[in-house]
């Protein structure tokens, strides 16, 4: 039985939330964008896969205000930031290096700048059957140094 959860598990993290083909995302990681909103231009700083579509998180003078591609314009411009590119990109198939549970692959949902660092958004747990007081994600930001590439 333990066997059967874990294969169960294994598939679960591997099987992409939005489907066979990952959907565009509406502007680029460090592009300019400007919040409807609030009426302001700032940067996107990060972008997560969450309630069927992309959640982007927007820079506006060190405010991080999270929007849907409704509620943001693409500009085309990069914001100049001295930052290395994400080592890993959406949907990309990675390795938990310290995670000692079941299996340790999962997809990259997410990505973001914090504190001119990379930070990838993965799903550390499988959803339970029942529903839990005390866990309150089950997504986390997983730092580069944590996660290696797989090659598939």
């Amino acid at each position: 039985m333990t066997e059967q959860i874990v294969t169960l598990q294994k598939c679960w993290y591997l099987s992409p939330p939005w489907g066979r083909t990952i959907p565009p995302v509406e502007v680029n990681l460090l592009e300019r964008v400007y919040l409807r909103t609030t009426r302001t231009f700032g940067y996107c700083c990060g972008m997560q896969w969450k309630h069927e579509c992309w959640i982007y998180s927007i820079d506006c003078r060190n405010e991080i205000l999270h929007a849907t591609q409704n509620q943001i314009i693409g500009t085309g411009e990069l914001e100049a930031i001295k930052v290395q590119k994400p080592a890993f990109v959406l949907g990309e198939r990675v390795m938990l290096c310290s995670h000692d549970k079941g299996t340790k692959q999962r997809l990259i949902l997410g990505i973001g700048l914090v504190n001119n660092s990379w930070f990838y958004v993965v799903e550390l747990m499988s959803p339970a059957l029942t529903q839990s007081r005390t866990i309150s994600n089950r997504f986390s930001l997983v730092g580069e140094k944590s996660l290696m590439r797989v090659n598939v």
